[in-house]
């Protein structure tokens, strides 16, 4: 196979991540889009901003084609997870476009390189930080789908929402009430579990 097909593959894994990220934001209020729901303050807003900024770094600055606009949320005196986040002055659709413009740019970059164009990632440690392209598509297939199954759990919380994607939810084609029952029997299951391992 030809490095076109390998990367029209690698590629078609990494716009499944993205739209699904994005997906997860519609049909929501903006509190909704914007409000933590767990501890460490996870946010479906949050992590779109979050994966644009990541993306925009591996695939332009690791190969000498840094994204044109800056994002000051990356900023060495940013505070901490200031890209997890989106401010009052930040929109849905400012920070949507803005995922949307590090796509093209960094598909630009997947089509001028070879994947075994050499990339240097230069906040990896000295022995991992030099990469090539493949590599790092891998890598940001991964973190991209990581982040799309938190926001999978994410819009869950938020209003039951659930699903892989819009054309194929993945889960089973049944009523509120077997979900109910099934939910019922994992906690009573989990509960004997929990009882026979403190018996033991």
């Amino acid at each position: 196979m030809n490095d076109d097909v390998y990367k029209a593959a690698l590629l078609r894994y990494l716009q499944e991540g993205r739209d699904a990220l994005l997906w997860k934001l519609d049909g929501i209020t903006e509190y909704d889009a914007r409000r933590p729901l767990v501890p460490t303050g996870t946010n479906l807003l949050g992590l779109v901003k979050h994966v644009a900024s990541v993306e925009a770094g591996y695939l332009g600055d690791v190969f000498g084609r840094p994204f044109p606009e800056p994002l000051a949320w990356l900023d060495e005196d940013a505070e901490p997870n200031a890209d997890l986040w989106a401010t009052l002055d930040e929109t849905r659709e400012e920070i949507m476009a803005l995922y949307r413009r590090v796509w093209a740019h960094s598909d630009a970059t997947i089509e001028q390189l070879h994947l075994a164009a050499p990339g240097r990632v230069p906040w990896w440690s000295v022995e991992r930080a030099d990469v090539t392209l493949h590599q790092i598509l891998v890598h940001m297939i991964a973190e991209t789908q990581r982040h799309a199954g938190h926001a999978d759990i994410v819009r869950e919380l938020v209003d039951g929402s659930a699903g892989m994607r819009a054309t194929n939810s993945n889960l089973p084609d049944v009523d509120r009430a077997w979900w109910e029952n099934y939910r019922a029997r994992l906690e009573a299951v989990a509960r004997q579990a929990d009882v026979a391992e403190a018996s033991r």
